[in-house]
């Protein structure tokens, strides 16, 4: 199944020539009437000659330039940390045959280009010692940058599931943008956005895992259901060691959380959820992209959504088929 298109796509982000407008209809000029017999000899009609036209500006964002290749540095906004040795020295190889067919991305910075997209590209130029790159300049601010290079890796899947967290992070602590922005620009739901973030409250230590694959999404947002850092630990060093699939960690988070100390009731604490209504309030947040609450017992119970404005109401009617009237 094809994709949805991301935001507004990298064409619109990146810029390019406007499309050419069309020229505006040239209206029928009536014809003249019959002169009276007696009336003086009409003057030939002065026909007025268009003006002519001045040449087109030229839109140098297009020109592509060559630069030196230490003259270009990576961006601290580029949201992808991880590049692949064996993928890097493939890309390598083919532009020693075939050359950079698709020019990097970058703008001007005082005394060097920073990239906007195109860092596997310079990378692997570096590896065969290229002296010069082929450059398109673009202007953009820093936040275009960081949105510019999240819809690139995003749309040819480069980030690992930890690295998208932390780009919406970091458009959002560092642009005051809300998560509905965030989806917004980048072409996503609110909903994966939302889950997407949910990563960044594990450990440390088990983002690693799942940045490098050792545990999937669906390992870690099983782990999320434990109480604590020590137990969401443990729980991905067994998920590694006895390499469990997402239905075995369900049992093993069970087990976690029926053996810890910290999970215990307390007068007046909350119950303790069971692991099967845990699963299906993650569903169910995972559905609306906002914060769920599903209370059941003995085959009764309720679900609450939350939502923190009207906008936010509409849109989770709509992911519920109900018309706001």
């Amino acid at each position: 199944m094809s994709k949805p298109a991301l935001g507004r796509g990298l064409g619109a982000l990146l810029g390019g020539n406007p499309p050419a407008s069309k020229p505006a209809p040239v209206a029928a000029q009536p014809s003249p009437a019959e002169p009276p017999a007696d009336s003086a000899p009409m003057q030939p009609p002065v026909i007025a000659q268009p003006p002519t036209a001045a040449p087109a500006p030229v839109d140098n964002r297009e020109r592509v330039l060559r630069v030196p290749l230490a003259q270009v540095r990576p961006s601290p906004h580029q949201p992808r940390k991880d590049f692949s040795p064996d993928a890097l020295k493939e890309l390598a190889d083919s532009i020693r045959e075939q050359g950079i067919v698709q020019p990097l991305i970058v703008r001007e910075q005082a005394d060097h280009f920073e990239l906007i997209a195109g860092e596997r590209r310079w990378r692997a130029a570096q590896l065969i010692g290229l002296a010069e790159v082929p450059v398109i300049l673009r202007v953009a601010d820093d936040r275009a940058v960081l949105e510019l290079a999240l819809i690139e890796n995003l749309q040819r899947e480069n980030l690992n599931a930890i690295e998208e967290a932390q780009g919406y992070s970091q458009l959002m602590g560092q642009f005051q943008l809300t998560q509905e922005l965030v989806a917004t620009k980048v072409g996503k739901s609110r909903a994966v956005v939302a889950n997407a973030l949910r990563l960044l409250k594990l450990p440390g230590e088990v983002q690693a895992y799942v940045r490098d694959g050792r545990i999937s999404v669906g390992h870690a947002k099983v782990i999320l259901g434990l109480a604590g850092e020590q137990l969401q630990k443990l729980a991905a060093e067994r998920i590694i060691k006895g390499s469990l699939n997402v239905r075995q960690t369900e049992e093993l988070v069970g087990q976690l959380q029926n053996q810890s100390p910290t999970t215990k009731r307390t007068k007046g604490a909350a119950p303790i959820k069971d692991l099967h209504v845990a699963s299906i309030e993650n569903r169910i947040r995972e559905r609306v992209g906002t914060k769920v609450n599903l209370r059941y017992a003995k085959g009764k119970g309720a679900v609450e959504i939350r939502f923190f404005s009207d906008d936010e109401l509409e849109r989770i009617l709509g992911i519920l088929g109900v018309k706001a009237d």
